[in-house]
């Protein structure tokens, strides 16, 4: 097709474009395929964070029409501990165990939407106040189960 014609003539010039600066500046240790085609422009690199900041943005407002009761997982949470308390007959009817993944997923995937393993100072999953919350409810729900 027309852009993959176009991608590809780009991506011989760019190549040629870096060997020809490598042979002006002398750079001698320079093994053939060892660069990359993957190497980011800066406009699109600006592009790029542009885009990031754009969608981090409009993440924050996915739930500021909710009621804090209602998008905090350690609050959710609660309310449920209160139930399998006060109701345990009816907690384990509903089933809430296999509930609670498809209920936590939307506000679990908005926390994650600007994690990244790949980045040197990234924060672990284990340290996220979302999987403290549930470790600390399964934790709970285990002591109780064992009276």
């Amino acid at each position: 097709t027309q852009g993959e014609d176009n991608s590809s003539e780009f991506i011989k010039k760019y190549r040629t474009c870096r060997r020809q600066m490598r042979e002006c500046s002398g750079e001698a240790d320079h093994h053939e395929g060892m660069s990359s085609d993957d190497e980011l422009t800066p406009t699109e690199v600006t592009e790029f964070q542009k885009s990031k900041d754009n969608v981090l943005e409009d993440s924050r407002k996915v739930f500021e029409d909710v009621h804090a009761d209602f998008c905090d997982i350690r609050k959710i949470l609660l309310k449920f501990q209160e139930w399998k308390e006060k109701f345990p007959d009816s907690y384990c009817d509903a089933y809430i165990s296999f509930c609670l993944p498809k209920l936590l997923n939307p506000l679990i995937r908005v926390q994650l939407i600007n994690w990244n393993p790949l980045e040197q100072n990234f924060t672990e999953l284990e340290e996220m106040p979302w999987f403290r919350a549930i470790k600390e409810f399964s934790d709970a729900k285990n002591v109780s189960e064992s009276k």
